[in-house]
């Protein structure tokens, strides 16, 4: 038995649990485990509001601290016992070695900083960043029927090779791409601009033409097929083509400026297997840009990801709570009606800003599931008109210019650990009146999207118990004979 005068810091840390615990620096009525009260304020307490406090219940043997009150001691004292309990689950966890795995982790954002420690901490595969050294001689090829986690991708003469940054941020083209590996990297290369269109890694092919084999050893080649080609200006704006065609680097002259276009700034390969461990499908999708003197060297991106055939996944943009970059989990409804009193270019100008498929709810967290239909955030349309001077309104027609969206988050749990909550989406159409043009005229409209994020978490207060108030009540004839 240990009584209250004992140092609560040797019972470890579920010993300093206290849920009942509402008022900072103040003595809450009945929690015993409050280490703000004192002999006095005990000498006041009926009852331990909060008897028992355990820590996490997921082990299988978990300690708890029993509180109770000594009222026969002079001044009551709080007595407190640390016991064992056994957690009868089979499911329950013995021991273990990662216990930041048992609550929600805050993700690291990279960033100028950290980059280089992330970096040192980063899984990847440690070859010798010379070229001219066979793959054969440094990877043992599995005899194993059928691919395994990590275990590197056959191809009909090496393996998938999938550039990474190993020592440094240069890029390594070595690197080879892992089975059931989920990939996203970047680095950087040191290229000649005069001699891009010789640089292998700046073209398509270096990337498509590869052959995948079905599974280890097999005589079976999985093609990759290039899915979707995008072309980035150098103002930043991004083009799709309506072919996969193979690419070529080629440089031009720009007056005093030297430009090498349909460079590989962008490759995304997205693998389709079963549960035999077998390779089904090979996808590839690439963003190819114009690349100038300025921006030598040259960064690239790489992701890879893996997934199992007649399987739909859904990505997460979060766990739960949203991670910064990651793109706004969202759904719509197939609308009953596509009526609209408004003429047709005003239509196509509406089709245009609100794209296709625009979401009809958002959801509140990076990883709600599409089931949870009453937890999901709706989007609330509101739609403004604004009428020019002296624009007369039969000659006159309403054409949407912009569309401002409004999404409003909080920080929702633990102070120690929030979690990034949507709790509100505005979509505004801003439409204008603009005077007809005459037959043969053309008028040009700037149309334009905003989206803006606003956090509305409303700052910690202390709580304080409202004071006692006296209600009482005056006899009817207090006052008699007087009155």
């Amino acid at each position: 038995m240990i009584t209250a005068h004992c140092s609560l810091d040797l019972l470890g840390s579920v010993a300093a649990l206290c849920v009942c615990d509402l008022s900072p620096a103040q003595c809450d009525v009945n929690c015993c485990c409050d280490p703000d009260c004192s002999s006095v304020d005990f000498s006041v307490f009926s009852a331990c509001s909060v008897p028992v406090v355990t820590g996490d219940s997921q082990f299988c043997s978990q300690k708890a601290v029993i509180y109770s009150l000594n009222f026969t001691a002079n001044p009551p004292q709080r007595v407190f016992k640390l016991v064992d309990q056994i957690n009868p689950s089979i499911f329950c966890i013995h021991i273990t070695n990662y216990k930041p795995a048992l609550s929600f982790i805050n993700p690291e954002v990279p960033d100028e900083n950290n980059f280089d420690t992330l970096m040192k901490t980063s899984d990847g595969f440690t070859l010798n960043a010379e070229s001219d050294i066979s793959f054969t001689t440094k990877l043992d090829i599995p005899t194993t029927a059928k691919y395994k986690y990590g275990v590197p991708l056959q191809t009909s003469d090496s393996f998938l090779r999938f550039p990474s940054s190993l020592t440094s941020s240069l890029c390594t083209d070595n690197n080879p791409a892992a089975f059931l590996v989920n990939q996203a990297v970047r680095c950087t290369r040191k290229i000649n601009l005069e001699q891009c269109e010789e640089i292998e890694a700046l073209s398509m092919a270096f990337y498509s033409s590869p052959e995948i084999l079905r599974a280890p050893d097999s005589r079976t080649k999985v093609p990759i097929t290039v899915q979707s080609v995008i072309i980035q200006s150098l103002n930043k704006t991004l083009t799709r083509r309506e072919d996969t065609d193979v690419l070529q680097p080629a440089l031009v002259n720009a007056g005093h400026f030297h430009l090498c276009m349909n460079v590989v700034l962008e490759v995304k390969y997205s693998l389709t297997y079963t549960d035999r461990g077998e390779v089904t499908k090979a996808d590839l999708s690439f963003l190819l840009g114009t690349v100038s003197s300025v921006v030598v060297p040259l960064q690239q991106k790489f992701e890879i990801y893996f997934l199992q055939e007649n399987t739909k996944p859904v990505p997460l943009s979060g766990n739960p709570g949203y991670v910064v970059g990651l793109p706004l989990a969202a759904g719509f409804q197939p609308h009953k009606t596509g009526a609209l009193p408004c003429r047709l270019v005003a239509q196509k100008v509406k089709n245009l800003l609100w794209g296709q498929g625009f979401p009809d709810y958002v959801a509140p967290f990076g990883n709600s599931q599409a089931q949870d239909v009453l937890d999901w955030v709706p989007i609330h349309f509101i739609t403004q008109s604004f009428n020019r001077k002296h624009s007369v309104l039969q000659d006159s027609c309403q054409l949407p210019g912009a569309l401002v969206i409004e999404v409003k988050w909080t920080k929702y749990g633990s102070l120690l650990n929030p979690q990034a909550k949507i709790v509100n989406v505005t979509a505004n159409l801003i439409s204008s009146s603009f005077p007809e043009a005459n037959s043969g005229n053309e008028r040009t409209i700037l149309i334009s999207t905003a989206v803006t994020f606003v956090d509305v978490s409303a700052p910690a207060e202390a709580g304080f118990r409202a004071p006692p108030a006296i209600n009482a009540r005056l006899p009817f004839n207090f006052f008699f004979p007087f009155v």
